[in-house]
């Protein structure tokens, strides 16, 4: 039977992750400090430790513990927000990720798994972007994110613990939090079209996405822990698909039972305009796919955000 640590497992991606681990019978321990996650999402099976990930005292909690791998997916986890708090930012995603390869280390844990972000890549490349594309981050998040991924890159090759850092584009899907307006762009605007029967679009109708559905995501970390990967790999987990957000309100709107109105105004800081992303390094080499198009994948969340 495998042990794995799971941060973030109370959240959207993380508590995911960790349900389909323990369904396929591993041993999980839960990380979370729950500032964005739910208690009751974290799986009953789980081992749990209520906390910040980049706390000593959450980590000496780790001693009495031996990991065959890490999903790191704990973290601050917007844009918008990390300008709120910038210091909080850097500690939840840079400092947590420091002291868990270091616990790798010490522990010989030699599996790691990161939640990076397609923010990394700003809006300086040509779409679709590839792994290797020039990194421009426009936010104290997407810096973040790019220094945790030099730090794995440094603990691969120094110390051998084998890192992969999965850029995820907009991860979307049942479970999703709807209370959180300031991350997540599916579940903010749907999240304002059954509260208020009115959508406020912070930014320009034509800006574009990359959306990949909750599942897909899953499998994307699962398939990656289970790899034969030597040192440091970053994956794109993608659709290579470009979504405006006129499109996907447009969509959202059909698929509710009542009339939905849309204002654009305002802007946010450091938003990327526009970016998509080609995840064929991944479907390559670790044979993963994204099985879910964005039409079937809205028309599962909705259904599950109306039942409350």
């Amino acid at each position: 039977m495998l042990n794995y640590l799971v941060t973030g497992g109370a959240g959207f991606i993380g508590a995911a992750v960790a349900q389909k681990l323990i369904d396929e019978g591993s041993n999980v321990v839960v990380i979370d400090n729950l500032s964005t996650g739910f208690f009751e999402k974290i799986p009953n099976e789980c081992v749990k430790i209520i906390g910040n990930s980049y706390d000593d005292e959450v980590i000496r909690l780790l001693d009495q513990y031996q990991f065959d791998g890490i999903f790191h997916i704990a973290g601050q986890s917007g844009g918008v927000t990390s300008y709120k708090d910038p210091i909080y930012d850097m500690r939840s995603n840079v400092e947590s990720t420091i002291k868990l390869l270091q616990y790798c280390k010490e522990h010989k844990c030699n599996q790691f798994v990161f939640a990076s972000s397609m923010s990394v890549y700003g809006d300086q490349n040509p779409c679709p972007v590839s792994e290797d594309g020039e990194k421009n981050p426009t936010t104290y998040y997407a810096i973040g994110k790019l220094a945790s991924e030099n730090y794995m890159k440094l603990y691969a090759s120094q110390f051998g613990i084998n890192c992969v850092a999965l850029r995820l584009n907009n991860v979307y899907g049942p479970g999703q939090n709807m209370d959180n307006l300031l991350q997540g762009m599916v579940s903010i605007f749907l999240a304002q079209a059954i509260k208020n029967k009115h959508i406020h679009v912070m930014g320009d109708k034509e800006r574009f996405r990359d959306f990949v559905y909750i599942d897909d995501v899953v499998d994307a970390f699962i398939r990656c822990m289970r790899a034969d990967i030597d040192g440091f790999e970053a994956y794109n987990v993608s659709t290579g698909t470009a979504t405006t957000v006129e499109y996907l309100i447009e969509k959202i709107k059909g698929l509710l039972p009542f009339d939905v109105t849309v204002n654009y105004e305002g802007t946010t800081p450091g938003d990327q305009f526009g970016i998509y992303c080609d995840s064929s390094k991944l479907q390559n080499r670790l044979e993963w796919k994204p099985q879910t198009k964005l039409d079937e994948g809205l028309k599962q969340m909705v259904s599950w955000a109306l039942k409350g």
